[in-house]
């Protein structure tokens, strides 16, 4: 669109730290966790520190013969240092491949065929642990950023090498491949440019400059192998935000973390938010301070959002709601305020950036979509990423002129607001919005952490719920709660920690319902 376009020369990834660094040296960096790549660094460091260290990895990627347009996959035990190799990575010209800790080792050897005999930057724990020796014979060169391992090559062995300048690519070349959600199976490898990234940090940018206007702390859980994570962080970079970033969402520790820091902006994935929903009770008040909480790509419950707006004791606190996808980023937002009641429509995501991205959407029989009646969700925006490594075909299938199918179903209001009802493989015939009713439940029922409709082996609606502490499910008040909703089967409780999850906190519905179908009946 015209407005990311202009003066788009690329988000520059390899120079983010430094160019952060020459306008504000100073600034912080917090973590709660210690780096495997610098652990003597500690948890409290510069700016600037950390672009010396993302210069000094660089060089010694070069010096393990690593050259631009090459392909490295980064996989290895969860960490920050993900994101800081990504950027030694591009800095010299190489395409970093970013694959997740939470992946299994034939997922990654999977992806590894895909990216064709890319550099694999890993440690000794996944070696030992979970990646089988096929890696060894998919990868040009195995490098460790810990521990030892008799077919890889240390990292830390090229230490004190010459420094290598920057290498700057074209804007429209491969400058990171970050992988889906696999939600649906096998995860698909999705090609960013440096042109589609600064399209993706133009609106996200602009839209904060009027509720943001001095100087706030941030605090980020949002995985390290994200597109959102670059964006977000050069936005708080280039600004001169002092930044917290955190591996654990625990919310213990969270609440111990943001009692210290006291974030002025709070950005993470919905289900992170769900879990600190629990902060909002903290008689310390670790959300007292926070301005602006930004979640990432999809809905999230009313609930959440009026919980965590009234633990603010700013006075005038906004929730905002970013809808869009890895494939093609923010394209949709909306704020809310204290004023959002609990029980609120939580199916309303927004509206597109003006100038920036549309969305329209598209009837599935024929007849105009309606909220009985939702149609096919599309999308444009510059921000779209280029392909699929390795599957050009499924990109597009995804694409109609130009026009981005999102794999969602939903309508707009006769005001332009989009509503999102359901994904199209999640859709239960006769049902209605599972989304919806999920919304509805939550609203009614204070100990429920989570709850998943998903269709049973008869087709029936199938409710998966988990509860505060594993505590039984009260029958008598979730009956009351389900009273005129669509008929459902009786909930079957499971624990939170057993769901199945991708590397963003979201629940694989269809591997769920895979599961459930195969237990059988509940006793």
């Amino acid at each position: 669109m015209l407005l990311q376009r202009i003066g788009n020369r690329g988000i520059r990834l390899g120079t983010l730290f430094e160019r952060a660094a020459s306008r504000h040296p100073a600034n912080i960096l917090i973590l709660d966790h210690d780096l495997d790549l610098a652990p003597d660094l500690g948890r409290r460091t510069t700016v600037a520190e950390l672009a010396e260290l993302v210069a000094e990895q660089a060089s010694r990627l070069w010096e393990a013969r690593v050259r631009p347009g090459e392909r490295v996959v980064v996989h290895k035990s969860d960490s920050f240092d993900i994101t800081l190799l990504a950027c030694a990575i591009s800095r010299i010209g190489a395409v970093p491949v970013l694959l997740s800790p939470q992946l299994d080792g034939s997922t990654v050897v999977e992806l590894m065929r895909r990216a064709d005999r890319p550099h694999l930057v890993t440690d000794q724990a996944k070696l030992d642990a979970s990646l089988p020796g096929t890696v060894f014979d998919l990868a040009e060169s195995v490098l460790l950023t810990s521990g030892r391992h008799d077919r890889a090559v240390a990292l830390a062995d090229f230490a004190g090498v010459r420094r290598i300048a920057a290498v700057t690519m074209p804007a429209d070349h491969p400058a990171l491949i970050t992988h889906t959600s696999g939600t649906t199976g096998i995860p698909k490898l999705a090609v960013h440019t440096g042109a589609t990234l600064q399209a993706r940090y133009r609106p996200q940018r602009l839209v904060l400059e009027p509720v943001v206007r001095g100087r706030e702390a941030v605090a980020m859980h949002v995985s390290f192998v994200h597109s959102r994570l670059f964006t977000a962080l050069a936005i708080s970079l280039l600004r001169g935000f002092p930044i917290v970033v955190l591996s654990d969402s625990d919310p213990a520790r969270a609440a111990d973390l943001f009692t210290r820091i006291r974030p002025g902006i709070l950005e993470a994935h919905p289900n992170t938010f769900m879990r600190w929903e629990s902060l909002a009770d903290d008689p310390r008040g670790p959300l007292a301070n926070v301005k602006l909480f930004s979640s990432t790509f999809d809905a999230i419950h009313p609930r959440t959002v009026h919980r965590l707006l009234h633990a603010s004791r700013r006075r005038a606190p906004l929730f905002g709601q970013l809808y869009g996808q890895s494939e093609v980023g923010p394209t949709v937002v909306r704020a809310f305020t204290r004023r959002r009641a609990p029980d609120a429509d939580g199916r309303c995501v927004g509206r597109p950036f003006p100038g920036m991205t549309d969305v329209r959407v598209v009837s599935r029989g024929g007849r105009p979509p309606s909220e009985t009646d939702p149609g096919y969700i599309e999308v444009r925006s510059d921000g779209r990423i280029k392909t699929y490594l390795g599957e050009p075909e499924r990109y597009a299938q995804q694409l109609s002129d130009g026009w981005w199918r999102m794999g969602d179903v939903g309508y707009r209001t006769k005001w332009g607001c989009l509503h999102l009802l359901d994904r199209e493989v999640d859709l239960i015939p006769g049902f209605g919005s599972t989304l919806a009713v999920e919304d509805t439940l939550f609203a009614k029922l204070d100990d429920l952490t989570e709850v998943i409709i998903v269709p049973g082996a008869d087709g029936t609606a199938v409710p998966v719920v988990c509860t505060k502490d594993d505590k039984p499910l009260d029958r008598e008040a979730w009956h009351g709660a389900v009273a005129g909703l669509p008929a459902m089967a009786e909930p079957v409780q499971w624990r939170l920690a057993d769901l199945p999850q991708t590397a963003t906190t979201k629940i694989k519905r269809l591997e769920l319902a895979k599961r459930l179908t195969a237990a059988g009946p509940a006793e």
